[in-house]
């Protein structure tokens, strides 16, 4: 059952969306900004009249959008590529090129320059990109062209590629790739040192050139990073979610993009699922029966009551997979997530 429905939000997602444009896409220097990304999910299946509420809820953790420093343009804009300093510059140019350009096309140009970086931000700029391509699809208009525009702008700003992993043999299928990943050595505590001790990949659809059979693999990627999360998610509740919603991410723009940068884009996902699988990883995976079998309407509604960002945006993932593995994976970072409060 399909429960997304972004095109009748009745304003409040355009309305939340302006709120969160006075915001930075960061706090405390580093930590993401989810708010885009979570009235987004909650309007597209079924709760907008809920995203004011949770934005209220959120609002303590958001901070003022940060100054700007000089104009990023067409001749200088790679030396401002994955410097965090310029979040305002590149949100400034990329509302200026959308407001001469189609969405489409200023997505086409950019996305292969940044798609080397799709780590940055934690994978959540290009989640961020996801969300704001979704709501887009459904309908433009203003709001979501400039939530687009910010998205785009983080994603620049803290571009950052994974450099220099070894390839390990790979695996037939996504589950058992992700199973493949060695987890990083012990000591490596801190969230933004982690990436750096992420030295060995296994290879996974490297050799895949064929756009079709990338959106499959790509769809059965998400997938099996869904299920994974209900028997391995308490190795790190939070960021073990973007194991899943990072790839996703890059399914639901698939179709804006041309067919050329469909194998691109799996690749990319991947060494991203895999990092994030490296790096927080449990030593030994549970096994994780659901209590009850739920409708998908039942599991937002759990998601939406219990208010942590990555709980929805799992959950927001879990749906576009659509089984009930994944609905489980969606309950089990419920049982395991702090809530809201």
């Amino acid at each position: 059952m399909d429960t997304t429905d972004t095109s009748s939000t009745s304003g409040h997602l355009e309305e939340a969306l302006e709120r969160v444009h006075a915001s930075g896409p960061e706090r405390e220097g580093w930590l993401t900004n989810h708010a885009p990304m979570v009235v987004e999910a909650l309007a597209a299946h079924g709760q907008a009249g809920s995203v004011h509420r949770w934005l209220d809820l959120y609002r303590d953790k958001l901070e003022d959008f940060p100054d700007r420093t000089a104009p990023v343009t067409d001749d200088n804009w790679l030396s401002a590529l994955g410097d965090p300093r310029r979040i305002a510059d590149w949100t400034d140019h990329f509302s200026r090129t959308l407001g001469e350009r189609p969405w489409k096309d200023v997505l086409a140009e950019w996305w292969p320059r940044l798609l080397p970086g799709l780590y940055g931000g934690a994978t959540h700029t290009v989640i961020r990109v996801g969300h704001a391509v979704r709501a887009l699809e459904a309908e433009e208009n203003a709001p979501r062209i400039t939530e687009l525009a910010h998205a785009l702008g983080y994603w620049a700003a803290r571009h950052q590629p994974v450099t220099g992993p070894v390839e390990l043999p790979g695996a037939a299928t996504a589950a058992d790739a992700l199973e493949a990943v060695p987890a990083i050595e012990p000591g490596h505590m801190g969230f933004r040192n982690r990436l750096a001790a992420v030295r060995r990949l296994p290879l996974w659809a490297h050799d895949v050139t064929d756009p079709d059979t990338a959106k499959e693999r790509l769809t059965e990627l998400v997938r099996a990073a869904t299920h994974r999360y209900a028997t391995h998610g308490h190795g790190e509740p939070t960021m073990l979610v973007h194991a899943a919603t990072a790839p996703n991410a890059v399914l639901r723009t698939l179709d804006c993009l041309p067919r050329d940068q469909w194998a691109p884009s799996l690749h990319a996902a991947w060494t991203a699922s895999a990092a994030v699988t490296a790096m927080y990883a449990p030593v030994a995976p549970v096994a994780h029966v659901p209590a009850a079998r739920l409708a998908p309407e039942e599991v937002v509604e759990r998601a939406l009551a219990h208010g942590d960002e990555h709980v929805i945006k799992l959950t927001d993932t879990a749906l576009d997979v659509g089984d009930q593995q994944a609905l489980a994976a969606a309950l089990r970072s419920v049982e395991l997530s702090e809530p809201l409060v």
